[in-house]
């Protein structure tokens, strides 16, 4: 009996790790791939900066805070996109040693938690962002870095975790909705 080396030793439970399961998740997954282009952008400035303050003695006052700011905008953006693909973190020793029902029951629970943690982090990031877009008056300011270029860099990446916050926690209930309907479908079909 020879051994193939692409083939994998136990095959991987189905549902699990990788799988798109709604249209949101799939919009998601495709922004996320243009997103990712963000990184070589950072590079790209990063680079030109470097060759501007030290070969032409011509220092920028930009760059660092933007390149900070497309970073952030890539971590933030991470959670929406792990979920989306289903590469969250999982206790793999439990959930492939168990039944196929149990996983089921296992994907119910922590399609809740997730959307309750969502929730839960989805009004702190607003209350952190209306704090950096409004002053104490209420009225709209957006909070600014403080240096000589003083962009409202910090406001809008307190934004965008707000956003990625609240698709999440949408994500999260479709789902939730998609377990349910899954732990019935297979009660269904166990009863037959």
């Amino acid at each position: 009996m020879s051994i193939d080396s692409n083939t994998p030793a136990s095959p991987e439970p189905a549902g699990v790790d990788g799988e798109i399961r709604t249209s949101l998740d799939g919009a998601i997954d495709w922004c996320g791939r243009g997103l990712a282009w963000l990184v070589f952008l950072a590079m790209a400035i990063s680079v030109t900066e470097v060759i501007s303050r030290y070969v032409f003695d011509s220092p920028t006052s930009w760059v660092h805070e933007s390149t900070v700011f497309m970073i952030a905008i890539i971590f933030a953006l991470g959670g929406p996109i792990a979920l989306a693909r289903d590469k969250h973190i999982r206790v793999r020793i439990i959930y492939d040693t168990v039944s196929e029902a149990t996983r089921k029951k296992l994907d119910v629970f922590n399609s809740v938690v997730t959307f309750l943690f969502s929730v839960a982090m989805s009004y702190a990031a607003f209350v952190l962002f209306w704090r950096a877009s409004h002053n104490p008056s209420g009225a709209w300011q957006l909070e600014r870095s403080g240096t000589s270029w003083n962009p409202p860099f910090p406001a809008l990446t307190k934004g965008i975790i707000l956003m990625a916050l609240t698709i999440m926690a949408v994500q999260s209930i479709l789902h939730v909705i998609k377990a349910i309907r899954a732990l019935h479908d297979n009660k269904n079909s166990g009863e037959r």
